[in-house]
């Protein structure tokens, strides 16, 4: 227990760094069991949400219970083979995901207002 604290005294974290990892490529087919057994190896898991949907399907939220066990994962996770799929294992950044929705929402109102509009669009051409 003393290294434990001794390892969380020392070591600075860059800002990006959180408990919450985003796990892309993911084989469609993982089930949360084996999600648990990959990511279970680092560190105590809060909660592991896996996508479903069409445009989910592939990726996860991990979330751990300590910061330290999440940065393990990424450090060991990132590049690791599942089912011949290599994962890319980040950190959750919000700012980041926000802005990919609003990106999808300007784009399909372009779309709608060329539509209205008569403009031919980019997959007319």
């Amino acid at each position: 227990m003393a290294t434990i604290s001794l390892r969380k005294a020392n070591a600075r974290l860059p800002p990006e760094v959180n408990r919450v990892l985003y796990v892309r490529n993911l084989p469609f087919n993982i089930s949360s069991e084996e999600m648990y057994d990959i990511f279970g190896k680092y560190g105590a898991i809060r909660q592991i949400r896996i996508g479903t949907n069409k445009d989910t399907r592939g990726t996860a939220f991990v979330v751990y219970e300590d910061i330290y066990d999440a940065k393990t994962a990424v450090d060991h996770l990132s590049g690791f083979n599942v089912a011949n799929r290599y994962l890319i294992v980040l950190y959750y950044q919000q700012a980041k995901m926000s802005k990919k929705v609003d990106q999808k929402k300007k784009e399909e109102e372009i779309t709608r207002l060329q539509e209205k509009y008569g403009i031919p669009t980019s997959r007319d051409k």
